[in-house]
C-alpha cells in the first residue's frame, strides 16, 4: 500500500485503541512505537511469517507480536468495516448495473465463489468437520466481487467439509433482498423485464433466479459464446482471491492460530484493507469512488413482512426464472457481441480509408 494509506490507518488505530500509543514502562523507558506495532502486524499479514521472526528487525518478542496482530485486525474491522465491507447502496447498485451492462450482462451485480483457507492448528477432534476435498482442515470464505476486484460480500467461518451450496444456504447473501432492504432493480434482457438482480457463478451452484450458471454442454454458436463470456466474467472473484492472497500471504499459507475468532478478524481485516488499496490505487476507467457515497436503503416495513419474506425467497429459488433468464442472456450476449463486432469493423474500415 502507499505511504499515505499506511499513515491514514496508523492515525486511525491510535485514536481507536490506546494500545498503539507509545508509552513508558515502569522504569521510564519508551516502549514500542505506533509504527513498530503496526509494522509487526502488517509484516505477519503481508508475508505470512511466524511471530518469532519479528524479533530480528523490530526487537519485539513473539507474544508481543501476536498481541499486536490481534489488536490491529480488531481495530481495522472496528474502524473501517462499516465503510469498506458493506452492502452496496442505491448509487453503488446503479453503478454496478451500468458497468456490467457495458460487458453484455444487464442486471448483474458481480460474481460469487468460495475460497478455502488451510487451518494448520485445527484441533484434532475437529478434523472431520473441517476436512473436505482439500484433504486438510480448511475454513471457507464466500465472497462477491466485481470487475474492479472490490469485495461487496465476505462470509467467513464455514468448515471445509461444506461445499459451495452448503455455504450459500447459510450465508446472508440474499437476506437483505428477502427483508426488502435492497434497492429495487429493474432491467431488461431480450425484451423481458426482471426485478431481481443476479450473480455469476460456476456449475455447482443451484439453479436460482439470482444466480446465472454456465451451460454444461452448450450447443450452437450462441450458447458456446455465452458460456465463454460467462466463464470470463465470473473470473472477477477469482482474480480478487488471487490479488488478496498475493497482497496478504497469511491467507495463502496455513493459518497458525488456534481460535476461529482470531482467524475471522484476520480474514475480514485483509478483505477490508484490500478494498482500501483498490480505492487508493484506482485509476483509468475505474474512477468511481465508493467511500461514503450515496444513501443506504431503508427497510420497507409492512404488516405482512413475514409473507413478503417467504414470497421473495420463493422468487429467489425459482428454477423456471433461472432458465428463462439464462436463455434471454444468451440472446442478449449474442446481440451485444454482434453490435460490438460491427462497431469494431466500422472503426477499422474508417481508419483504412483515412
Amino acid at each position: 500500500m502507499h505511504r499515505d494509506l499506511f499513515q491514514r490507518i496508523a492515525d486511525a488505530i491510535v485514536v481507536h485503541d490506546s494500545y498503539f500509543v507509545q508509552k513508558r514502562n515502569c522504569t521510564g523507558l519508551l516502549g514500542h512505537s505506533t509504527y513498530q506495532k503496526m509494522t509487526a502486524a502488517m509484516h505477519i499479514l503481508c508475508y505470512g511469517v511466524t511471530a518469532d521472526l519479528i524479533d530480528d528487525h523490530l526487537a519485539m518478542g513473539e507474544s508481543t507480536a501476536i498481541k499486536c496482530l490481534r489488536r490491529f485486525v480488531k481495530a481495522i474491522v472496528g474502524i473501517f468495516g462499516e465503510e469498506y465491507l458493506r452492502a452496496p447502496n442505491a448509487q453503488d447498485i446503479e453503478h454496478l448495473l451500468a458497468m456490467n451492462k457495458d460487458r453484455g450482462f444487464p442486471g448483474m451485480l458481480g460474481s460469487v465463489d468460495c475460497m478455502h483457507w488451510k487451518w494448520k492448528n485445527c484441533p484434532t477432534s475437529w478434523h472431520g468437520q473441517f476436512t473436505g476435498h482439500v484433504h486438510d482442515p480448511t475454513i471457507i470464505l464466500e465472497a462477491v466481487a466485481n470487475q474492479e476486484t472490490w469485495f461487496w460480500h465476505a462470509y467467513f467461518g464455514m468448515p471445509g467439509s461444506c461445499n459451495d451450496i452448503n455455504v450459500l444456504h447459510r450465508s446472508p447473501l440474499f437476506s437483505r433482498m428477502a427483508r426488502g432492504e435492497d434497492h429495487p432493480v429493474e432491467f431488461e434482457a431480450n425484451g423481458h423485464k426482471y426485478t431481481i438482480p443476479y450473480y455469476l457463478a460456476d456449475g455447482i451452484y443451484p439453479a436460482w433466479s439470482t444466480i446465472v450458471k454456465p451451460i454444461s454442454n452448450p450447443q450452437g454458436n450462441k450458447r458456446i459464446h455465452f458460456t465463454k463470456a460467462q466463464a470470463a466474467a465470473r473470473k472477477d472473484v477469482e482474480r480478487a482471491f488471487g490479488i488478496l492472497q498475493s497482497q496478504f500471504a497469511i491467507v495463502r499459507g496455513p493459518a497458525r492460530y488456534w481460535d476461529q475468532k482470531t482467524l475471522w478478524y484476520i480474514m475480514n481485516a485483509c478483505v477490508i484493507m484490500h478494498n482500501m488499496i483498490v480505492e487508493d490505487e484506482r485509476g483509468g476507467v475505474f474512477d468511481y469512488v465508493y467511500e461514503k457515497m450515496g444513501r443506504m436503503v431503508k427497510p420497507r416495513r409492512n404488516e405482512d413482512r413475514i409473507q413478503r419474506f417467504l414470497q421473495v425467497y420463493r422468487e429467489i429459488e425459482d428454477r423456471a426464472t433461472h432458465e428463462q433468464l439464462r436463455d434471454d442472456l444468451v440472446e442478449e450476449m449474442w446481440n451485444w457481441h454482434g453490435r460490438h463486432r460491427h462497431d469494431r469493423f466500422s472503426c477499422i474500415f474508417s481508419m483504412k480509408c483515412i
